[in-house]
């Protein structure tokens, strides 16, 4: 019997456009009607207004790095075969600030330290890794 993986989400009847959209390589954000500022994570109403009038869009995939730490050690499956691992805040190019983790910034070699070239305001694109949303630097 496999371990539960945690790195892959549950899709309920609201979330399911966003995971399904990002299985297909695109992000989608929410943008409010009423006021007209855009949000992350998916909610059903707006959290600046408090508006139900809100609406999927798809969103850019650009962002800069507001923060990040690196993830020395997780016991969940499969983080720990990760590790180390830059998890991150990005602000999304529409507004909205979202956790990600952010991949290929250092060259990937064994020992190599993974915040080599990582600095806050590192402009990043989007990728995804298994229909998840994951950030690298842009081209």
């Amino acid at each position: 019997m496999s371990a539960k993986r945690y790195d892959i989400p549950e899709a309920d009847a609201f979330t399911r456009t966003y995971w399904d959209a990002a299985a297909g390589g695109r992000l989608l954000i929410r943008r409010c009607g009423a006021c007209g500022r855009a949000h992350h994570y998916p909610r059903e109403f707006c959290p600046h207004c408090w508006s139900e009038d809100v609406a999927w869009e798809d969103a850019s995939g650009l962002a800069t790095l507001y923060t990040w730490s690196v993830v020395h050690r997780n016991d969940l499956p499969p983080f720990g075969e990760r590790t180390p691992y830059v998890a991150a805040v990005v602000d999304l190019a529409e507004g909205p600030r979202m956790s990600t983790e952010v991949v290929g910034a250092a060259p990937g070699e064994p020992g190599e330290d993974p915040r080599a070239g990582l600095r806050a305001g590192l402009e990043l694109a989007v990728a995804f890794r298994e229909g998840v949303p994951v950030f690298r630097p842009a081209p």
